[in-house]
């Protein structure tokens, strides 16, 4: 019986179409375009966070700017008809132009016109969205001609996810603590315009003005190269005008940025852009912190530091003859390396981290005082005589939750049974209620506080509060090498004159953050005026 030779079975099979190098490339540019286009939403969050504080807001805020914007952007492709590949490559310039410049404008922008900085951070962030959001519809456009629709959508949204991914690992381990946000912004506009530059060769039969596209692919790419080599001129050229005093250190760490400047009054900590000490009068501050509490124990033995990585809290601890050890736990490792390192900062702190006594723990507070090594807390390794408490104040929700009743409770099953814990606060008649929250807040956990100030010139006056489940008693004596405190004079740090009395305060809790909001309030009234 002989077959039909028309039949489906005799007829050659049809060759899958093959996978041309072409499209390779575009996925090739399309993980380059997901990683560059993450990478500015998180340089602007950052900046933003630097300088407008409270990161949970400004992130929230810059994501939803930016996504929203690439849903218009997206919405316009549907214009783009002819000639896309000279237009997904205008627009790669565009974003490698505007994207590779928007770190090192907006922290200029914040020296010189930090009126217009919220604008234009919000500006910059809209328009790169939006040029994001035209280029993955114009590159599955363009696959489109060889590839699928299934296939299409499924490798290119792979692609965009892995370079999403990969940018947001690589941005606070790797790429802002290793160049720093000028230069990651730059490098990320070079991969920008490179991608273009490629695209010029990819598609040199289609472009109609390949002279014209090429030249100012090379022009871009010229302009972002010398942007990085004068990366750091543009920053000491922001920094000196927005620090004024003469920048010494400059370092950024995965959890902020640290800048040490020196002036007539001598060095000063900014972390952030917020002052952290001047040399001038940190021994008020150090000195109002440290000695009523561990004087009025009488004779501490084990002592933990939390927060106050500088060291200067650790000095006077170790002025008491009765301590042991000392533990300081700060979260980072740049700060502590900093002042233990550095001849001149480690100077400031009387080489304190240096000390056989002292042991530096680099981890999230938070999370060290609930890690006990005995049901309770209750072991002598986990409690301790006095823990000093020396955070930044509540500018943002991650910092805020070091102020809040979860944070205090897990403090108090710390302190040894006749324990005094000291918390710094903030301005007592700046931020009334917000330090008056803190007090609240510490009593609802059943502690008995004294509350106290003290004047420092370079923050005007500032708040403390003693906690213990006894009550705070004033010491006899201090030591003898004081620059500010003396037995005579401490009680008066504890009368509050009535523009700083006590009025009703909210707990603040990990669920609604009363203090972040209180904070905000009140210190912005003191910035707009």
């Amino acid at each position: 019986m002989s077959s039909n030779p028309t039949s489906p079975s005799s007829l050659p099979p049809v060759p899958a179409p093959g996978v041309r190098p072409i499209d390779v490339a575009l996925l090739a540019s399309v993980f380059v375009v997901a990683a560059c286009g993450l990478l500015y939403e998180l340089a602007a969050g950052a900046l933003a966070s630097y300088v407008l504080g409270d990161s949970v807001l400004q992130f929230s805020t810059i994501i939803g700017t930016y996504l929203f914007a690439m849903g218009v952007g997206s919405w316009l492709s549907r214009y783009f008809e002819r000639q896309l590949p000279a237009h997904f490559l205008r627009i790669e310039l565009l974003v490698a132009l505007i994207g590779g410049v928007l770190p090192a404008t907006l922290f200029l922008a914040n020296a010189y016109a930090p009126g217009a900085f919220r604008l234009l951070l919000y500006g910059m962030v809209f328009m790169v969205g939006t040029l994001a959001g035209l280029e993955i519809p114009l590159v599955m456009r363009i696959l489109k001609r060889n590839v699928a629709l299934k296939d299409l959508v499924s490798q290119v949204l792979t692609f965009d996810y892995l370079g999403a991914l990969a940018v947001s690992m690589a941005f606070p381990l790797l790429l802002v603590p290793q160049l720093g946000l000028i230069r990651t912004g730059l490098l990320f506009g070079l991969m920008n315009a490179f991608v273009a530059l490629w695209a010029v060769w990819l598609f040199r039969q289609e472009l109609r003005r390949l002279r014209a596209h090429a030249f100012a692919c090379l022009a871009v790419i010229g302009l972002l190269l010398a942007g990085l080599v004068g990366a750091d001129h543009i920053t000491s050229f922001a920094e000196d005008k927005f620090y004024q005093d003469r920048i010494v250190i400059s370092t950024a760490s995965p959890y902020q940025r640290i800048v040490v400047t020196n002036g007539k009054l001598g060095h000063r900590l900014y972390l952030n852009g917020n002052l952290q000490f001047a040399e001038r009068d940190e021994y008020r501050y150090h000195e109002a912190l440290v000695h009523p509490a561990m004087a009025a124990h009488g004779a501490p033995r084990r002592v933990a530091v939390l927060g106050g990585g500088d060291g200067m809290a650790v000095r006077e601890i170790l002025k008491y003859p009765s301590v042991e050890s000392v533990t300081l736990v700060e979260l980072d490792p740049a700060m502590t390396r900093l002042f233990t390192e550095d001849p001149t900062l480690a100077r400031l702190n009387g080489n304190a981290l240096r000390s056989p006594k002292v042991q530096v723990v680099n981890t999230d507070a938070f999370q060290w005082l609930q890690q006990c090594k005995a049901p309770g807390c209750d072991a002598a390794e986990d409690v301790f005589d006095v823990i000093v408490v020396d955070f930044p104040d509540p500018t943002n929700f991650s910092i805020g939750k070091l102020y809040t009743n979860s944070f205090y409770a897990l403090l108090d099953k710390r302190l040894s049974a006749s324990g005094y814990a000291v918390v710094q606060t903030t301005s007592p008649l700046v931020a009334r209620k917000s330090y008056w929250t803190v007090v609240q807040t510490m009593e609802s956990v059943g502690l008995q506080t004294a509350p106290y100030h003290a004047h420092v010139p370079s923050f005007g006056e500032w708040g403390f509060v003693v906690a213990s489940r006894r009550p705070w008693r004033l010491p006899e004596a201090l030591p003898a090498d004081l620059r500010f405190l003396s037995a005579g004079t401490l009680p008066l740090l504890f009368d509050f004159p009535v523009d700083m009395a006590r009025l009703p305060a909210d707990v603040n809790r990990l669920s609604n953050q009363a203090l972040v909001h209180t904070y905000e309030r009140e210190w912005g009234k003191v910035v707009a005026h």
